[in-house]
């Protein structure tokens, strides 16, 4: 992660993740209809913003050429996606003790 990274917001770093795998699969996501399942509502209303910071709006972008669809999940909805980060998340605190 690059050190300006750290200072991104939840949000933020979450939409990253979601362009980072968009840019990493872009051969297999070209031509189709992708469903992004996230439990930041946030996210989805990115698309309809229009003063959002400059890198938000790239990513918009770049997302907007696969014409995918973001769908809010909450996060006791959404378990399998949910537990893996809760992990990662327990190992660094006990980690930094």
């Amino acid at each position: 992660m690059y050190e300006t990274q750290l200072n991104y917001i939840v949000m933020e770093k979450e939409f990253l993740a979601v362009v980072f795998d968009f840019e990493k699969f872009r051969p297999c996501l070209i031509g189709s209809h992708a469903i992004v399942h996230t439990d930041l509502a946030a996210l989805k209303h990115i698309f309809s913003k229009k003063d959002a910071k400059l890198r938000l709006l790239r990513w918009v972008l770049l997302l907007q050429e696969f014409g995918c669809e973001i769908r809010d999940r909450k996060g006791y909805e959404n378990l399998v996606f949910d537990r893996p980060s809760r992990i990662i998340l327990q190992k660094e605190s006990e980690s930094s003790i």
